[in-house]
Parts: structure tokens; C-alpha cells; sequence
């Protein structure tokens, strides 16, 4: 009786183990950003999605897990020769991302490998064809050289390059060493160029201004000579209404009130010559007559046009003697 109880507890048993077994083997649970391909004897059939997934148990079988994230590819430090024969270290980044899963896991081994290798090649090959100032300040040119080549050589492995990033370009220390001698020197004569045309373009400046200033000074002359001229002409003019002036007013009111007016300009005349202070020696007539003779050579020049001259002012008694010369001391005895 214990033996026909325990035999179909066995079969329960085994039976019970066959179906968690065949469960787990023909049920598969896929993490979101995976993707794993289903083979059936060892070749490839289908791929299973992120999610619950139902495969033949003993018969399909999970075959690789493909993450099909961004990714970033580190590549390391490598010795780069440039154009001009300058060695350089240079190391970089690579994102991708699989966009094929099927290809990226049966078309290539070992996809991480194969784009290290990849990119090295192609980074040696771009920079070799460049010189080391344009490999240091050319960053963008490289990236964009790299990322058109690396797309196109992964496609066939379902791989989408996104961006290839240079982090570093060192030259070696005597390189750096004699970039930043010729940094200086170039500096000092770009400096020198610049101080140059800084002194030239004043030069130029100050020769305009002084051309400038040259001009307006002779338009100022010429100008000032002209309001002189037309000053002397409106003098002259103003002298002759006032010869004018006082020739008719002696042919109206007689040789009297002419004798008057000649007289009292030489007395003051006199008076200005003798009130100068820079004048040291006057001479003074001491006679009356000297003083009417003066009068009568002025009136001299204002005889008539017939000819005829105004009777003359008889000549004074002198007043006193003249007081004798006091002899000079350097006179001779």
C-alpha cells in the first residue's frame, strides 16, 4: 500500500518539476533598454522586446543581449605623428548607439573592440594629414572628419555613430617649448607692427593739423588784410569829407575862422608831443614868431586853386631874450 501511494506522488513530483522547468525555459522577462535575440537550433529566428516574451521551451533559446542605449566608447591615449613630422598624444570619446540588433550581434564580434580599433586607425590617418597648427586649433575639422567615417564603416555592423569628441592633443615638452618662444615672438612683432602704425597714422594727424592750421592762419590774414584795406579806405574817405568839410566852411566864413582852426590843431599837436612820456629832448620855439611862422607854412598848403594865398599873421616882438647857452662840459676851452 506504501508502495502504490509513493509511486504517483513520485510522477506528481516529477511532473511538477517538468512544468516549473519548461515555464522558466518558455517564459523570458526582457529590461527595458535590451534587446535579445531568440535562436532555434543554434540560428538566429526572432528578437524579444523589452517586456514579457514567450519563447518554445527546449527548442528556442536566448541567444545575446544587446543593449541598444547610447553608449560611450572611451578611446585611450595614443602617439599620433602629424604632416609637419610632430608627434602628438591624442585620446578621444565615441557615442554611439545599436540600431541594429540583429547585425550588431551576429555581423561584427566583439562590438567594442572592433570600434576601438576603428576609431584609432582612423584618428592616426586623419591627423596625419594635417600640420600641428592646424591639428591644435582644428578640433571641429577632426571631429567631423572622424564621425563622417566611423558612420559610414559601422553601418554594415548596425551601429549609428552620434558624435566622436577629440579630448586631447599634446605635443611634447621641447615642442611646447618652442610654440611658446615663437608665441612671444610673434607677439612682440605684431606689437611692434601695431606701436609702428600707431606712430605713423599720428604723424599723419598732426601733419594734417598743421597743414589745417596753416590754412586757416592765411584765410585769417587774408581776411584781416582786407577789413585793413577797407579800414584805410573808409579813413581815407572820412579824411577827404573832412578836407572837404573844412574847406567849404573857410570859403563861407573867411581866412579868420580858417587861421582859428589851423591854429589850434598845431598848438594841439604840440601839446601830444610834449605830453609823451618816451619823448627825453623837445624842442620848443621860444619866440611868438617861430609860433606864427608855423602857422604860415600851414597855411601854405591850403592855398586856392587860383593861386592866391590868405594874407599872413604879422610876426610879434619877440617877449624876451632867449637866455644864452650854458656851456657844454665836453666843449673844448
Amino acid at each position: 500500500m506504501n508502495q502504490i501511494v509513493s509511486l504517483p506522488t513520485i510522477v506528481l513530483i516529477v511532473l511538477l518539476f517538468l512544468a516549473v522547468l519548461t515555464a522558466l525555459r518558455g517564459i523570458r522577462t526582457v529590461p527595458q533598454g535590451e534587446v535579445w535575440t531568440v535562436e532555434r537550433f543554434g540560428a538566429f529566428t526572432r528578437m524579444l522586446t523589452p517586456g514579457l516574451n514567450f519563447i518554445i521551451p527546449f527548442i528556442d533559446g536566448i541567444g545575446r543581449r544587446v543593449n541598444v542605449q547610447e553608449q560611450v566608447l572611451d578611446i585611450p591615449e595614443q602617439s599620433v605623428i602629424t604632416r609637419d613630422n610632430a608627434t602628438v598624444a591624442v585620446d578621444g570619446i565615441v557615442y554611439y548607439r545599436v540600431m541594429d540588433p540583429a547585425k550588431a550581434a551576429y555581423a561584427v564580434q566583439n562590438l567594442g573592440f572592433a570600434l576601438t580599433a576603428l576609431t584609432m586607425t582612423n584618428i592616426r590617418a586623419v591627423i596625419g594629414e594635417m600640420e600641428l597648427d592646424a591639428t591644435l586649433s582644428g578640433r571641429e575639422r577632426i571631429n567631423s572628419s572622424l564621425l563622417a567615417i566611423l558612420d559610414g564603416a559601422t553601418e554594415p555592423w548596425g551601429v549609428k555613430i552620434a558624435r566622436v569628441e577629440i579630448r586631447k592633443i599634446e605635443p611634447p615638452d621641447n615642442l611646447i617649448r618652442a610654440m611658446n618662444l615663437q608665441m612671444t615672438a610673434e607677439r612682440e612683432r605684431r606689437a611692434t607692427v601695431a606701436k609702428a602704425e600707431g606712430e605713423r597714422e599720428a604723424e599723419i594727424k598732426r601733419a594734417e593739423g598743421e597743414k589745417q592750421a596753416l590754412i586757416l592762419s592765411a584765410e585769417g590774414r587774408k581776411e584781416a588784410a582786407f577789413r585793413d584795406a577797407e579800414a584805410r579806405e573808409r579813413l581815407a574817405e572820412a579824411e577827404a569829407n573832412a578836407t572837404r568839410s573844412v574847406a567849404e566852411a573857410a570859403t563861407g566864413a573867411g581866412t579868420d575862422a580858417l587861421r582859428y582852426f589851423i591854429a589850434d590843431k598845431y598848438v594841439k599837436a604840440f601839446e601830444v608831443l610834449a605830453g609823451n612820456n618816451a619823448q627825453k629832448l623837445v624842442i620848443v620855439p621860444m619866440e611868438s614868431s617861430a609860433l606864427a611862422g608855423g602857422i604860415t607854412q600851414a597855411m601854405e598848403l591850403l592855398r586856392g586853386p587860383d593861386g592866391t594865398a590868405p594874407p599872413r599873421i604879422p610876426p610879434r616882438p619877440p617877449a624876451a631874450s632867449p637866455l644864452p647857452e650854458a656851456p657844454s662840459p665836453w666843449t673844448p676851452r
